[in-house]
C-alpha cells in the first residue's frame, strides 16, 4: 500500500539532503566517513522513492515545478535509471528551463553506477544543445571516464562553455596524449578556456601553467581561491614563497589570499607569519586552517582552539539596513587560541624541516597524500588530490564529489 505523505517526505528529504551534501563536499569539518553516511542517508530515501515505483515517480514530477538542483536531483535519478523516455524528458525540459538545475542533473548522472549511466551520457554528449553536450561532458568526468572522439571535439567547439568543459575534463582524465592540445588554449581569449586549459596543465606536469593560473588570482574572477591554490601547488618552492611574502602579503586586499596560500606552500617557514594572522579577527580561524594543513594537528582535539572575540560580527546581521547579506565564508572552522598555539608550535616546531612542503604534518608523497585522501577533511583531500595528480602526472585526478560509499570502495576502505 502506498502512503503519499511518506513517499512525499522521501521526497523532500532528498531535495535537503542533497542541498546538504552540495555544501559538504566543499566543507572544512567534513571528513570522507561523513561523507559516506550522508550519502548513505540520500540513497535510502531514494530507494524509498524506488520502491514507491510510479507513486514514486509522480511525486518527484510534482516536485519538478519548483525548478530546484535538489529536486532534479531525486526526479534524475528516478529517470534515468528506469531509462523511460518520457520521464528523462522531463528532466530535460526543466534543466533547459532553469539553466541552475543542471547541477543536479549531473549529480545525479555521477550518482547512478557507469553501467547505468553509459547509455544517457552517449546520447548527451551527440545532443544539438550545448547545454546537454556540457552535461554529458560533465557527467563523463565525473565518472572519469574518456568520451572518446566527443572529447577531441569539444576542445575544437566553438562555444566556450563546451570548450572549457572539455579541457577540464583532460586534466580530471590524466589524458597526457591531450597535453599539446590544450596548450596553446593557455592563450585564448577566453577567461574560463585560458584557465581551465591552465589547470589542466597544471596537473599534467606543465610547469608554465603557474603563470597563467596567477593571473587568475584576482577579485573580478569567480574563483580566485581555486586559481591560488593549484597556483602555490604547481609553482616552483622558491617562487610560491617569494610571491606570498612579497606581493600576496604586503595587499591588505590580497590578506585572506596570502593566509590560504600560505597553507597550500605548506612550508613550515610560514607558520610564524600565520600566527600572527591568528590575531586578526577576520583572518583568525581561515590562519587556523592554513596551519592545520602544514602540521596536521586537530584544533580542537589537541586543545587549541579558543573563543569568538567579543564584538567580532560577520555573515548577515538582523539590521534591515543592512545590504551584506553575504555568508560568513569561515563559519564552520574553530577559532584558534593563539597563546596555546604559540606553546604547541614551540614544543613541536622541532618535527618540521623549513624549505620542505607538508600536507598534514609530514613531508608531501604519495604515500602522505593517498593517506590524507583517505583519512582528511574535505579541503585537506583536495590538496591530497591536486598532490597527487602533479606526483604521478597521467593519473586520473581523484573526485572528492562522487558519492562517499563509493570513494571508501575505491580507497580500499570498504
Amino acid at each position: 500500500m502506498i502512503v503519499e505523505n511518506i513517499i512525499n517526505q522521501h521526497m523532500d528529504n532528498v531535495s535537503f539532503l542533497w542541498i546538504l551534501r552540495d555544501r559538504a563536499v566543499h566543507a572544512p569539518l567534513y571528513m570522507l566517513k561523513d561523507m559516506a553516511k550522508l550519502d548513505g542517508r540520500v540513497e535510502a530515501h531514494i530507494d524509498g522513492l524506488r520502491i514507491a515505483g510510479d507513486a514514486g515517480w509522480e511525486i518527484c514530477k510534482e516536485a519538478l515545478a519548483a525548478g530546484e538542483s535538489g529536486e532534479v536531483f531525486a526526479a534524475a535519478v528516478l529517470a534515468f535509471e528506469s531509462g523511460n523516455a518520457a520521464r528523462i524528458q522531463a528532466i530535460r525540459d526543466v534543466v533547459a528551463e532553469k539553466l541552475e538545475t543542471c547541477r543536479g542533473l549531473v549529480s545525479a548522472i555521477g550518482w547512478l553506477t557507469w553501467p547505468q549511466a553509459e547509455v544517457h551520457v552517449g546520447k548527451l554528449l551527440t545532443n544539438k544543445s550545448p547545454l546537454f553536450r556540457y552535461i554529458g561532458l560533465a557527467a563523463c568526468a565525473a565518472h572519469r571516464q574518456d568520451p572518446g572522439s566527443a572529447l577531441t571535439d569539444a576542445l575544437g567547439d566553438a562555444e566556450p562553455i563546451i570548450k572549457a568543459r572539455a579541457l577540464q575534463s583532460v586534466g580530471e582524465l590524466g589524458k597526457m596524449d591531450m597535453l599539446a592540445f590544450i596548450q596553446d588554449d593557455m592563450e585564448a581569449a577566453d577567461d574560463l578556456c585560458r584557465y581551465c586549459a591552465a589547470w589542466s596543465a597544471a596537473l599534467l606536469g606543465d610547469a608554465s601553467s603557474a603563470a597563467v593560473l596567477r593571473s587568475f588570482v584576482r577579485p573580478d574572477f569567480p574563483w580566485p581561491e581555486d586559481a591560488l591554490k593549484i597556483a602555490m601547488r604547481r609553482m616552483a618552492h622558491g617562487s610560491a614563497i617569494d610571491w606570498h611574502m612579497t606581493e600576496l602579503a604586503k595587499q591588505p586586499g590580497a590578506l585572506r589570499l596570502a593566509t590560504i596560500g600560505a597553507g597550500e606552500i605548506g612550508d613550515p617557514v610560514l607558520v610564524p607569519w600565520l600566527m600572527e594572522q591568528m590575531a586578526v579577527p577576520e583572518l583568525s580561524r581561515v590562519a587556523g586552517e592554513a596551519f592545520a594543513m602544514i602540521t596536521g594537528v586537530d584544533m580542537a582535539y589537541a586543545d587549541l582552539d579558543g573563543e569568538r572575540p567579543e564584538g567580532f560580527e560577520s555573515g548577515p546581521t538582523e539590521n534591515p539596513d543592512d545590504e551584506d547579506v553575504a555568508m560568513d565564508p569561515d563559519a564552520d572552522l574553530p577559532w584558534p587560541n593563539p597563546e596555546r598555539i604559540h606553546a604547541w608550535w614551540d614544543k613541536n616546531k622541532v618535527r618540521f624541516t623549513s624549505g620542505v612542503r607538508h600536507l598534514l604534518g609530514l613531508p608531501i608523497t604519495i604515500s602522505q597524500s593517498e593517506h590524507v585522501l583517505r583519512t582528511g577533511r574535505q579541503r585537506q583531500r583536495y590538496a591530497a588530490a591536486l598532490e597527487l595528480s602533479m606526483l604521478k602526472p597521467g593519473a586520473p585526478f581523484f573526485e572528492i564529489r562522487a558519492p562517499g560509499f563509493r570513494q571508501q570502495r575505491m580507497l580500499g576502505l570498504k
